[in-house]
């Protein structure tokens, strides 16, 4: 074996996970690979969280565009060329696949190009790909294979009638009209973006709401709103008898007893994720698992020595900034940087408008624990930045233990919610109350304000409401 095939740490897998994985190790002196058949960066930078946003902001923007009278502006044939914002997400995509590219060579970490597969302990070959036959010595093995996109049973992916997120990043044509399956944060996004531009969409959920991991209060106002945008919204019911036709896509939106026939140029299915661990360790190395997942211990370590596991295949909630704090929780531990944590606090974003961002517990959850509780509310409507910039929908959600003022969990519906659930997180992070986030001095007028004033309503002291 030459030398310059062993390594401290051989990573599988080059998403969010992966690739931080790999850097932290670069960081700490380690001779270090990741193995990615694509670009780095894995599905969220090529063809998940990074272009999608790309094409969200597009969507914004043309709204903004098409309602300039509303800050007395005049915007005269405003139009757009779909084919183009695809490419533009597709820009962003490729600038920041770069960047990661450019962070390997800083970090000194070896981006070996192909399929890998560990198949002994402490040692990876690479099967598939344009270093197919290298054979990689391992002290330390991480996977971070991550997931892939779940697809409608009984439909095949053409990307065109039938897609899921990955081939309507892709698509440069824009379809007439659309049905999206699911509505959790993929399909919400998507169905925003479509509408916003002009397509024809339904959007199903079999769950009694939209963004079902969401709080209720936070899931009936997007409804609503999404309804005031012309989206068709149907929840709690489900899709069947899904026909491809020479024209389009036929199905069945069944309700109970009510069934509503649909007919659409494309169907997009967002109904979740599958592991994607096929291939990555041969069949002679037993892993343990929990419905495709890998089970890990505190260290992040599975039930082989030396084999290490992070990110969204070791299960829910498959967001890529847990993956990234998994990963380097992982190198940290098994290089002895640090001691390990799991994840147990972290926010959920969701980037459709109005945005949707939370960390901790629903009012459901929280009623459901048995916890004496208390809820702080702070509408948009009350803050003068956001009348100002046009942006009044929504309100921000603080829930409070009552015995100890410890919170419980915070949620936001509105204007730049993914930015503001950062000062919470924080503060959950840091133990402090809401009397803590009240008695501090928020800029005015900011956006801000509103996360103050949600603390003040906890004990009925906010000013502006």
């Amino acid at each position: 074996m030459a030398e310059s095939n062993e390594y401290d740490l051989v990573v599988i897998g080059g998403g969010p996970a992966g690739y931080a994985g790999a850097i932290r190790a670069g960081q700490l002196g380690k001779k270090v690979a990741c193995v990615e058949m694509d670009r780095p960066g894995g599905t969220c930078l090529n063809w998940g969280c990074i272009p999608s946003k790309a094409l969200l902001k597009s969507a914004e923007l043309y709204q903004k565009m098409l309602h300039a009278a509303d800050f007395g502006l005049s915007a005269e044939n405003v139009g757009f060329d779909f084919e183009k914002v695809v490419s533009r997400s597709r820009g962003v995509a490729d600038q920041m696949a770069n960047g990661i590219e450019f962070l390997f060579k800083k970090n000194k970490v070896d981006h070996i190009k192909g399929l890998g597969q560990v198949t002994v302990p402490g040692m990876v070959e690479i099967k598939d790909g344009p270093d197919k036959g290298k054979f990689l010595k391992a002290k330390n093995v991480l996977l971070a294979t991550g997931c892939k996109m779940r697809p409608f049973p009984g439909l095949e992916l053409d990307g065109e009638k039938v897609m899921t997120s990955r081939e309507a990043l892709a698509r440069k044509k824009q379809p007439e009209s659309i049905l999206v399956i699911g509505a959790g944060a993929i399909g919400v996004e998507f169905a925003y973006f479509y509408n916003a531009l002009g397509t024809k969409v339904t959007l199903v959920e079999v769950i009694d709401q939209v963004l079902p991991v969401e709080d209720q209060d936070v899931a009936k106002l997007l409804a609503r709103s999404f309804k005031k945008q012309g989206i068709s919204v149907h929840t709690s019911t489900k899709v069947e008898n899904v026909q491809v036709t020479e024209k389009g896509v036929t199905a069945d939106l069944v309700k109970g007893d009510k069934v509503t026939p649909s007919e659409v140029d494309s169907v997009l299915s967002a109904i979740g994720v599958v592991p994607n661990l096929e291939g990555a360790v041969s069949s002679k190395i037993k892993l343990n698992e929990d419905r495709g997942y890998l089970t890990v211990d505190q260290n992040y370590s599975t039930n082989v020595a030396g084999i290490y596991a992070a990110g969204d295949i070791i299960g829910p909630p498959w967001l890529a900034h847990v993956a990234t704090y998994e990963a380097l929780q992982a190198v940290n531990g098994m290089f002895g940087a640090g001691t390990p944590k799991r994840v147990t606090l972290f926010p959920g974003c969701t980037y459709c408008l109005p945005q949707v961002a939370s960390i901790g517990k629903t009012e459901q959850a929280v009623k459901e624990s048995g916890v004496s509780y208390k809820v702080g509310k702070f509408p948009f409507a009350a803050s003068g930045k956001a009348v100002a910039s046009n942006a009044s929908e929504g309100f921000v959600k603080v829930i409070s233990s009552e015995e100890d003022g410890e919170i419980l969990g915070v949620h936001i519906i509105g204007a730049d919610a993914t930015e503001l659930i950062a000062e919470y997180a924080l503060a959950m992070h840091l133990e402090a109350t809401p009397l803590e986030i009240h008695e501090t001095i928020h800029a005015h007028p900011t956006l801000s304000e509103a996360l103050m004033e949600a603390a003040a309503d906890i004990e009925g002291e906010a000013i502006h409401i």
